[in-house]
């Protein structure tokens, strides 16, 4: 009769504590209390799927009836560790309390508990999924555990820590289960894949230990599902893990970084015809825009962070498409939309609304979007012309015009203040965080100075105009500071006793024309003069504002005076 084929994680589960990955501020502790003797009556394993809760419980269960334990540890030789193995022991009773939650169960289990064991020292009661239990059955399991027979053990083990009362936590001992890290799960993979003789590829061992989240039951339980294939590399993974998929995810991605709102919806129908959900497709993409952001945030550390559906390498590529502001809107306009699946009449319009408002952020307006545009705008370049390696290449798509920028364009340097003026759109002053659009042509009236007017000269042993502008760095807005500077808007003449500044009319005279940005620039320009000066400002093309003398703002608490 052949052998009936048995699972790899239950095949390769951990005999004793030392077998235990990951978990040695754990085993260690355990390992020391069955060589002291000195053990608790409850115990209460706490972490998440896949850690080694139930693995931890049973090997407990050996050590604690262990007839010749080796430095805590169960010999696994000797009756009671082959009987507990085989499932044989009736002293030791696993519980799901997922299916075995009522009072009624609880009772039972704490009349037969009183009893002592037939053919070990300790009868060990482990209940998994503890947090299952109804309140009622809690309260019959209280007083069973605060005062124990001396031969009984509870091993409690959960997922969820918060759905177990206080009164069960305070008579426990505690013990929290790390996630196990990528490089542990990998090296774990090596061992049994030598084991059972499967070609496994560095590449697919840390692929398969990204897509375990933290899990050594999911990881082995990935391999086994790969076994099939002769040798076990990242494509084959990919395929059989059914995870080839986020490939079109990342070519969706591609699009969007492109602005390419054409290729984004072939794309989406393609995977609407092969039966993708709507939700789970904006669920992936939003997955995937968070490790890109992640990238973005910690290049070196954040790939522990990741959700490891995607190498390390084409979520740099991704990243170099987008600005964090501009990821983070996205995430926020996908998130909304997935909420907005579960009232829509047409899932297949909601998504693609949202796909087009991803491509095009022209068609929204607020903080979020604002914020995104002046961080492109600071960045200084367009989206990458290509996509990631990794990502198969979408191609070319005709961009509109307002958005065609050369591929061999150099992007411009930025001012004294870090910004980027964007030359692709006339505007009436030069952009900067503080910049507020208004509709219109440039208001610069039909007399005021050229921009090549030379700024006039300032005497021997004064300060240039140029100087005094440069040393308000810092002191007021970037798109004032440029304003000043910009000979079409002011002309400065410097005297020894003031300065005299000439100021085309329109809004940004208006702007300039205040007591904050005067006193900003007398104190500017005595404090590098050396000499108190006052300050003439005469407005032109029609100006509303009159000519303000320095006497104007002496009255005027937000001027500070040198």
């Amino acid at each position: 009769m052949d052998n009936i084929y048995q699972a790899l994680y239950r095949k390769y589960r951990p005999r004793t504590l030392d077998e235990v990955c990951g978990q040695e501020h754990i085993t260690e502790t355990l390992k020391a209390q069955v060589a002291s003797g000195r053990l608790s009556h409850a115990y209460l394993f706490i972490g998440t799927r896949g850690t080694g809760k139930t693995s931890c419980a049973k090997i407990l269960a050996k050590a604690v009836n262990c007839e010749h334990p080796v430095d805590g540890n169960p010999c696994c030789q000797c009756p009671a560790c082959r009987g507990i193995d085989d499932g044989t022991v009736m002293d030791v009773v696993e519980i799901d309390a997922a299916s075995n939650n009522g009072v009624d169960n609880i009772r039972a289990l704490r009349d037969e508990a009183i009893f002592s064991p037939a053919s070990v020292k300790k009868r060990v009661y482990i209940v998994d999924e503890v947090h299952m239990l109804s309140i009622a059955a809690f309260n019959a399991l209280l007083k069973i555990l605060e005062e124990p027979p001396e031969h009984l053990m509870f091993i409690l083990a959960t997922t969820e820590l918060r759905k177990v009362p206080a009164t069960i936590l305070s008579r426990c001992q505690r013990y929290s289960f790390r996630r196990l890290d990528a490089e542990v799960i990998s090296k774990r993979l090596d061992y049994i894949a030598a084991q059972e003789g499967f070609k496994l590829t560095p590449g697919a061992s840390a692929l398969l230990a990204r897509l375990a989240d933290g899990g050594m039951r999911d990881a082995i339980s990935l391999l086994d599902q790969c076994s099939s294939c002769e040798v076990i590399d990242e494509n084959a993974v990919l395929e059989a893990t059914g995870l080839a998929g986020n490939r079109r995810i990342g070519e969706l991605l591609t699009a969007i970084g492109r602005r390419d709102a054409a290729r984004a919806l072939e794309g989406f129908s393609a995977l609407w015809r092969d039966g993708k959900d709507p939700a789970a497709l904006l669920s992936d993409l939003c997955a995937l825009m968070r490790d890109v952001l992640l990238q973005q945030l910690a290049p070196r550390g954040g790939a522990a962070l990741m959700s490891g559906a995607y190498d390390a390498k084409t979520v740099e590529g991704f990243a170099r498409l987008f600005t964090r502001e501009e990821l983070l809107r996205d995430m926020q306009r996908a998130q909304d939309a997935i909420a907005a699946l579960r009232d829509s009449p047409s899932p297949r319009t909601c998504v693609e609304l949202c796909l087009v408002s991803l491509c095009d952020p022209s068609l929204n307006s607020g903080l979020p979007e604002l914020m995104a545009r002046l961080s492109r705008l600071e960045a200084g370049a367009p989206p990458p012309a290509r996509a990631p390696a990794d990502i198969q290449p979408l191609p070319e798509a005709e961009a509109p015009e307002a958005r065609e920028v050369p591929e061999a364009q150099e992007a411009p340097a930025p001012d004294e203040g870090g910004y980027i003026k964007d030359e692709s759109e006339p505007s009436p002053e030069p952009v900067g965080i503080y910049y507020e659009p208004e509709p219109g042509p440039p208001d610069r009236p039909d007399n005021a100075p050229e921009p090549e007017a030379d700024i006039a000269a300032a005497p021997q042993g004064m300060p240039s105009w140029q100087e005094i502008v440069a040393s308000l760095t810092g002191e007021l807005k970037s798109g004032i500071v440029r304003s000043l500077g910009d000979s079409g808007i002011v002309t400065a003449q410097l005297s020894e006793t003031a300065v005299h500044l000439t100021l085309s009319g329109g809004s940004l005279a208006a702007r300039l024309n205040t007591p904050e940005v005067l006193g900003a620039v007398r104190a500017a320009a005595s404090k590098l003069s050396g000499r108190k000066l006052d300050i003439e400002v005469t407005l032109t093309g029609g100006g509303k504002q009159p000519t303000r003398s320095i006497e104007e703002l002496r009255g005027n608490p937000f001027v500070k005076f040198v």
